[in-house]
């Protein structure tokens, strides 16, 4: 069996997306997700130029071969515009080998695990009312473990709170990132969020009670120190995890916040291979893995990290919001469901738009996860739903300090 075909499709269906089909000469076509937010073009473009003439005449079985080969040929190595694309290739060749195998992937990469996968929502509100009321909607939508994020009074703009206008008119979750030219400027006040934020944990306890796994994002605002201060000061409430507390690219600061905290740790959405975690895994600075498979490099590399982190009983939390496509995200769960050290996947529910774009056999019930027993991935691509849905350039937001320094988003 041979490659015959390597096609890249940018299409914007709420927000955009970047795909790679790769067809064989029997016909056999499989997909994956190539999508960097706010630099969609830039791995498009590395894909049609640099990438789908190498695939030409090869054989799409030799999975493992063909990722280190596109990994070392190039020289210049990790980074996200790379691993998307190498990322795309890889889900894609699974995606082939799991439909002539007849299987769904999961079966490829050793078997179920489980029987679901436990999954966590986005509850957000622009005050403690409205917030209330999200986390009922998604108690409602049957999930049992839920995110909260709140708007910080003070503060204009705050990352995670669906409430926010947008100017594509949009929900702020579905696409942070603006329709436009250029992005968006929000603004930020640390000591005002820190503040904040153990009151807000202290209401939804109060109100929910003790039960429910709650989660928080910090998205990289924090210094080690103040990440610190707000684990410790997150203790009484019991978090599931306290995600990107601080910038990882300074992993020695992770020893700091372990030093001050019991609270668990998540990191890893903007890491694209093993070597980022190396440090975090094998010190144990970490709890959970959030790496994504469309920024890592696919399935390939996610198995190896999270076999990597079982020697340390740290388990997944695979990054999960709309800007992996429903081909990332089937992606994740394949091999969220084989490892044995699985631990939570983030999940927000793809538009109407989306969902005519990508048909999934994934499903969602009782709060769990499954991607489904269709042979390969189980996302089919309609090409003729994409072609109505063109690109569109956006540009995720960027933060400001009052005094007009540039800030982490």
């Amino acid at each position: 069996m041979k490659i015959i075909a390597a096609e890249v499709f940018v299409t914007s269906p709420s927000r955009n997306f970047v795909t790679l089909r790769i067809t064989t000469e029997d016909g056999v076509t499989g997909i994956g997700d190539a999508t960097l937010n706010g630099r969609e073009l830039a791995v498009a473009a590395y894909l049609k130029e640099h990438v789908a003439q190498l695939l030409i005449g090869k054989d799409p079985h030799r999975i493992e071969d063909t990722w280190q080969f596109l990994y070392r040929s190039s020289y210049w190595r990790r980074g996200p515009v790379t691993m998307a694309a190498i990322a795309a290739v890889d889900m894609a060749l699974w995606d082939i080998k799991g439909k002539v195998a007849g299987m769904p992937v999961y079966q490829l990469l050793g078997g179920a695990s489980r029987n679901g996968l436990r999954a966590y929502g986005h509850a957000s509100g622009s005050d403690i009312p409205s917030l209330f009321d999200s986390v009922r909607e998604h108690l409602e939508l049957g999930y049992k473990s839920i995110r909260i994020q709140t708007a910080v009074p003070g503060i204009k703009a705050v990352y995670g709170v669906a409430a926010q206008a947008q100017a594509s008119g949009e929900r702020y979750d579905y696409e942070p990132a603006g329709r436009g030219n250029f992005p968006l400027e929000e603004d930020w006040d640390t000591r005002a969020y820190l503040r904040h934020l153990p009151t807000v944990f202290e209401a939804v306890r109060n109100e929910f009670g003790p039960e429910i796994p709650l989660l928080h994002d910090g998205h990289h605002r924090m210094t080690p120190i103040q990440a610190a201060k707000l684990g410790k000061a997150l203790e009484p409430y019991d978090l599931f995890w306290l995600e990107d507390c601080t910038p990882a690219e300074n992993q020695e600061g992770l020893r700091l916040v372990r030093q001050h905290t019991t609270t668990p740790l998540a990191i890893g959405e903007i890491f694209n291979t093993v070597w980022d975690y190396q440090t975090l895994i094998k010190e144990q600075l970490i709890d959970y893995v959030r790496a994504a498979s469309t920024h890592f490099g696919g399935i390939s590399p996610l198995k190896k990290v999270m076999d990597f982190a079982a020697q340390y009983q740290i388990k997944s939390g695979f990054h999960g919001p709309t800007d992996i496509s429903p081909v990332g995200f089937a992606a994740q769960l394949h091999v969220g469901l084989a490892i044995h050290n699985y631990g939570i996947q983030e999940y927000m529910q793809h538009s109407d738009k989306t969902n005519e774009v990508f048909r999934q056999s994934m499903t969602f019930k009782d709060g769990y996860l499954h991607p489904g027993d269709e042979p390969g991935i189980g996302v089919e691509f309609n090409e003729e739903a994409a072609a109505a849905f063109p690109y569109q350039q956006a540009y995720l937001p960027y933060n400001r300090l009052v005094d007009g320094t540039v800030h982490d988003w």
